[in-house]
């Protein structure tokens, strides 16, 4: 497995010469003779004074911080000196409000300072959160190997996190674990290939990808939206039955979230994070240069039928989370059959995760659109749609069961479905007159036999929604939010 040095990582994400160093000579630490001797030699052939340097490049223009680890000194370990280093540098970078790349290298503590090199983590970790909460973007790019302390505080910090292919990351390295308990660690577990797919990391980025990809991020994170699309104009909206529409939404052929990323979004930036739930995309996109978090129900996954799970709820609450802390507007499609049912999903706290989805959107302090997209049954559909603005599909729909369970209920079969399903007012007209839905977006005549244009036309709705969003102040936003959700079924007020 190749190892990125700490020059290669800089010649690989900044513009050229751009690079300058902000470290001073590292702070002196209390050391016995052969731990001396060990400094001094890694120095030697490292070239390096310290397993860490810091400074500020440019990346398309942009200024950057960045602090990176160097493996060739002592193994990256972190010791008093790298750790002030680390947080002084984040420290600056907050107070210039720049965004912050780390990219961490490192087989964890510094053996040879002891506890006292383990406790540096904790101040790293405060400076990060700290930035964090400045609201400035900190992404980590993680190296091979990136272990213990290192990868248990601020490698696992970044908003968003990427890693090299391939490369050993985990929080016991697996050779102590084999000196420890006698056998080798699991092959496959500590790769960053198998961290992507269970959701601890984002994605698995070649090192001559890392550039535009940090790019991409950088352009919906930290770059000033473009001005908006001018509003489509309206257009008579057909009386289509109910029904029609349950089935419309149903085509195999239908757009998805990804088909509206894929024709409609650029600077499309895929996330993993926390708990990797199939039903569920989240990603960092722009929408005609309106830049914003965007939370999916993904109705297939590989060609077959998908329900919503806890694990699926777990990320859309970082979706929110990510896009109130960045203050990026939020997106969130729905499309979804309904919740998974099985004892997992009981166990796993699923109807919690639908409560806490509720609670945090409906009060969530940055610019939400919901979009019914198509199918919206259950508790995993009602978990995203109290948001600012709500937008419909022509064929979208809203009810607390598929038509067929809600027949079930009141007739015990499932024939009468189609009177059910009009008789709920759940079709995208009645979810308008409602006041439940704020516009409709047309389908001509079905958005699955025109996949291309359906998604850009729908993308340039978000867009309109989105900035007019932008130009309301915070708390007249959140207030109109709430209040549009107190008064809902409150006919004739």
């Amino acid at each position: 497995m190749s190892r990125i040095t700490t020059d290669e990582l800089r010649e690989a994400v900044l513009d050229q010469d751009s690079f300058v160093s902000w470290d001073c000579e590292p702070i002196a630490v209390p050391t016995s003779p052969e731990y001396a001797r060990e400094l001094a030699k890694a120095r030697h052939t490292s070239g390096r004074d310290e397993a860490v340097s810091t400074g500020e490049g440019r990346v398309f223009g942009r200024r950057v911080a960045v602090i990176v680890c160097d493996f060739d000194f002592l193994a990256g370990s972190i010791g008093v000196a790298a750790a002030e280093r680390i947080t002084a540098a984040v420290e600056r970078a907050t107070a210039e409000r720049l965004p912050l790349l780390a990219s961490p290298r490192s087989g964890g503590t510094r053996m040879q300072e002891g506890t006292v090199a383990f406790l540096q983590m904790v101040k790293i970790a405060a400076a990060v959160r700290l930035h964090r909460q400045a609201r400035l973007p900190y992404l980590v790019y993680l190296r091979n190997p990136t272990t213990g302390g290192v990868f248990a505080s601020w490698g696992s910090l970044g908003h968003v996190t990427f890693a090299q292919p391939g490369a050993l990351i985990g929080f016991l390295g697996p050779r102590v674990y084999e000196l420890l308990y006698g056998e080798p660690f699991p092959a496959g577990v500590q790769t960053a290939e198998n961290l992507q797919h269970h959701g601890v990391i984002d994605d698995v980025v070649e090192l001559d990808q890392l550039r535009a990809t940090l790019d991409r991020a950088l352009t919906v994170i930290a770059d000033a939206p473009q001005d908006p699309p001018p509003a489509e104009a309206p257009e008579q909206i057909p009386d289509v039955p109910a029904w029609e529409s349950v089935l419309a939404s149903r085509r195999p052929d239908r757009p998805e979230v990804r088909d509206l990323l894929r024709h409609g979004a650029t600077d499309l930036v895929l996330l993993s994070g926390t708990g990797r739930g199939t039903a569920t995309l989240l990603a960092l996109a722009r929408f005609a240069g309106q830049p914003a978090v965007v939370l999916g129900q993904q109705r297939t996954v590989g060609g077959a039928g998908n329900t919503v799970g806890p694990a699926s709820l777990r990320e859309a609450r970082r979706g929110m989370a990510l896009a109130a802390e960045l203050r990026l507007p939020l997106v969130l499609v729905i499309d979804t059959a309904g919740p998974a049912l099985s004892a997992e999903a009981e166990q796993g706290g699923l109807a919690g995760q639908i409560a806490q989805c509720l609670a945090d959107l409906v009060t969530l302090d940055t610019p939400t659109v919901s979009v019914l997209l198509g199918q919206g049954s259950g508790g995993p559909a009602l978990a995203m749609v109290p948001a600012d603005r709500v937008l419909a599909a022509l064929h979208g729909w809203l009810a607390p069961l598929p038509p067929e369970g809600a027949s079930a209920i009141v007739f015990r079969d499932t024939a009468h479905a189609p009177e059910l399903a009009a008789a709920q007012g759940i079709r995208s007209a009645d979810l308008l007159a409602s006041g439940i839905a704020d516009a409709i977006v047309p389908e001509h005549p079905d958005a699955a036999d025109e996949r291309v244009e359906f998604s850009w036309r729908l993308a340039r709705a978000i867009a309109v929604e989105v900035h007019a969003l932008r130009m309301v102040p915070d708390a007249q936003r959140l207030d109109t939010r709430l209040s549009r959700y107190r008064r809902i079924g409150l006919f004739g007020t």
